[in-house]
């Protein structure tokens, strides 16, 4: 067999775009519950540092609409919780249900400092309107921002055979 055509057979297919979306969809719903009850938590503490009283005086006055604390732990869980995943199996859970993962270029596990470019690169794409994302429809190996800025792929797993 062709060297080209070994190298053919061990590349991993790229996960599609409605695969990719979809992982994300149910990566959000978890992430948006997260994010909730760390909302919560940082609310309650709030209360019993400030005292009730206080903290209504506070809020009514708009002392507590930027609060720039609140904003960094809510971005660092976001990113905690894209990172553990991807650094250590690959998968979130949506990408688990789903059935791809992200790796390395090389098929690696991702580093936190990769983790960290990805994510990052991830929201840009968001707020570019999706087009870091729609940009894989015209890479010919699919790729988007964030897999091209971190040097990364997302690849769907092997099917698994099931005995009945």
């Amino acid at each position: 067999m062709a060297p080209d055509a070994v190298n053919a057979i061990h590349q991993p297919t790229p996960a599609t775009l409605t695969r990719r979306l979809a992982a994300a969809a149910y990566d959000l719903i978890l992430l948006v519950a997260l994010l909730m009850v760390a909302t919560a938590l940082y609310k309650l503490g709030q209360m019993l540092w400030y005292g009730e009283a206080h903290l209504r005086a506070l809020s009514e006055a708009g002392a507590l609409d930027h609060d720039q604390w609140l904003s960094l732990l809510l971005a660092s869980l976001s990113f905690a919780f894209f990172a553990c995943f991807w650094t250590r199996a690959g998968q979130t859970l949506g990408m688990q249900a789903w059935g791809i993962r992200v790796q390395s270029a090389d098929g690696s596990p991702l580093g936190l400092g990769q983790a960290a470019l990805r994510f990052i690169l991830a929201m840009l794409s968001w707020l570019c309107l999706g087009i870091g994302w729609w940009w894989m429809l015209f890479d010919r190996r699919q790729r988007t921002w964030h897999d091209l800025g971190s040097r990364s792929q997302v690849v769907r797993m092997a099917q698994r055979k099931t005995g009945h």
